[in-house]
């Protein structure tokens, strides 16, 4: 495969966007890839459905983390402005369970395991939203919302004076659109309790105080006290912070049904224009099941760093599958992905040295992708991958043959300095470039560290037995090395090691 060569997006205006090729992007509403077309030229409003926070978030909450930034670190590399809002559930059923459980206050919960994945995506390089509301903190955008609904003939509060409200299913004829279901097939909503509903399929919009929750849970409403249902806490902070129509909603796959059907039909209910593409990505596997905090089948990043996977590597490892495909996790193909990474990891460090730094820092986009020359400057076929629904397994391949093609050139003693800095740009857009502070600054306690110092504390113990001219200690060192998988090489400029394919 020829690299193509390194083309101005300017160059290549197309309508709409500020740079560059169309993206298209699959739409879950209409089962299509469609052309992404903003409903503002230049701007992008996306909003991400993040997470509830009754534990700490596992690989598979963090696939979700990862995919998206791609996403907008793309957008942002074509020079739209993006407004990026991921929401926090920070009250919900299973929080008021595990508050009771624990005998704690529910939002002391809450917010220590919103530290825990905010921590979590600052480890995988994902850049913090524009806004990140809490559920909690927009109770008067919930109640108005859910007045409107109960104006329009959409929603009515519970007969049975419970303090419930919800939504009536049977009056919105669209329900069912967006996953491709018939209401007639439709099993009972299962967030609330049948008390005082007008058919089983209806949904809650706000919860009526029990008696065995914790009464710190509830702010007064017109029907009584309550707490906000699931689903229209995000239709509140969709319009709060995006207005009434936006461009992109995102989310896994099991959230399709019913918490977008439900938000698609509250907010269209309420005369919103709501999402104009629905982006979801597929879900991450441990088994045969889908990694589930209520299963336990669960890993975080700490297990996968104890593993001698650093963070940069499992950011790789999320991103390399399509973001529609389904991850079956397993630890031979974590390490695989590593090995790979290092392996591109591997070049740029050793062109860097051969480059000199000044050369190697030329046309590299910043971390955050945002456009410029260096963003500018990207091989097509890593552009038409990109912009090919986000395409990133065919982006990574070009990225490798690039890597193939310099480091071939490293070998012949060619000049590698623009193939370096294609390499960093790609990288770059993806959030993997290996000399970003991000990934480049040693932070104590990792593993790879500790492992960096060992190899450089035995090639000094090498390089001295060398001038000593000790050829056999030297060899016996480089020797049980490469035994251990690490490949030592010779350079004008040292010795450099790398870790074996496999290893």
């Amino acid at each position: 495969m020829k690299l193509c060569p390194w083309v101005s997006r300017r160059a290549r205006g197309t309508a709409g966007y500020p740079f560059g090729v169309t993206l298209r992007l699959y739409d879950t509403a209409s089962r299509s890839v469609r052309d992404f077309v903003p409903r503002e030229p230049g701007r992008v409003g996306i909003y991400l459905c993040g997470l509830t926070v009754q534990s700490g978030p596992h690989i598979g909450h963090l696939r979700s983390g990862v995919n998206y930034d791609v996403l907008r670190r793309w957008l942002l590399h074509s020079g739209f402005e993006v407004t990026y809002v991921r929401n926090v559930t920070d009250i919900d059923d299973k929080i008021l369970d595990k508050a009771v459980e624990q005998g704690r206050p529910f939002w002391s919960i809450a917010y220590a395991n919103e530290l825990l994945l905010g921590s979590a995506y600052r480890a995988l390089g994902v850049l913090p939203p524009t806004y990140e509301p809490r559920a909690t903190g927009h109770i008067p955008e919930i109640l108005e919302l859910i007045g409107e609904l109960i104006e329009r003939g959409h929603a009515y509060p519970a007969e049975d004076g419970s303090g419930d409200v919800y939504f009536d299913v049977l009056s919105y004829p669209e329900y069912g659109a967006l996953s491709g279901q018939r209401v007639e097939a439709m099993e009972a909503s299962a967030d609330a309790p049948g008390r005082g509903k007008r058919d089983p399929r209806d949904f809650a919009l706000w919860k009526g105080a029990k008696p065995d929750e914790p009464a710190d849970a509830y702010w007064p409403g017109p029907w009584g006290r309550g707490r906000p249902g699931w689903h229209i806490e995000c239709s509140a902070m969709c319009r709060r912070y995006l207005g009434a129509e936006f461009d992109i909603h995102g989310g896994g796959l099991d959230l399709v049904f019913p918490h977008h059907e439900n938000e698609v039909a509250q907010s269209r209910a309420a005369g919103h224009g709501f999402a104009r593409y629905w982006v979801h990505h597929g879900l991450l596997n441990l088994g045969a099941a889908k990694m589930s905090k209520s299963l336990g089948n669960v890993l975080n990043v700490d297990a996968v760093v104890a593993l001698g996977v650093r963070p940069v590597e499992l950011r790789y490892y999320l991103l390399a599958p399509h973001y529609r495909s389904t991850i079956d996790y397993s630890e031979a193909a974590l390490r695989e992905a590593a090995a790979g990474y290092q392996r591109v990891e591997g070049f740029v460090q050793r062109a860097t040295e051969a480059a000199g730094r000044a050369g190697a820092a030329q046309a590299v986009p910043t971390a955050g992708g945002d456009a410029g020359v260096g963003a500018s400057m990207l091989p097509g076929e890593f552009t038409e991958a990109m912009d090919d629904d986000l395409n990133t397994p065919r982006a990574i391949a070009v990225i490798h043959e690039a890597v193939r093609t310099g480091n071939a050139a490293l070998s012949g003693g060619q000049d590698v300095a623009e193939t370096l800095a294609q390499v960093r740009a790609m990288l770059a857009v993806l959030g993997l470039d290996p000399l970003d502070p991000q990934w480049s600054e040693e932070r104590p306690g990792d593993l790879r560290s500790t492992v960096d110092a060992l190899v450089e504390l035995a090639l000094r113990q090498r390089s001295l037995a060398r001038e000593r001219k000790d050829w056999a200690a030297a060899d016996a060192v480089r020797d049980e090395l490469k035994h251990a998988g690490v490949i030592v090489e010779d350079t004008p400029h040292g010795p450099r090691w790398s870790v074996a394919d496999g290893r």
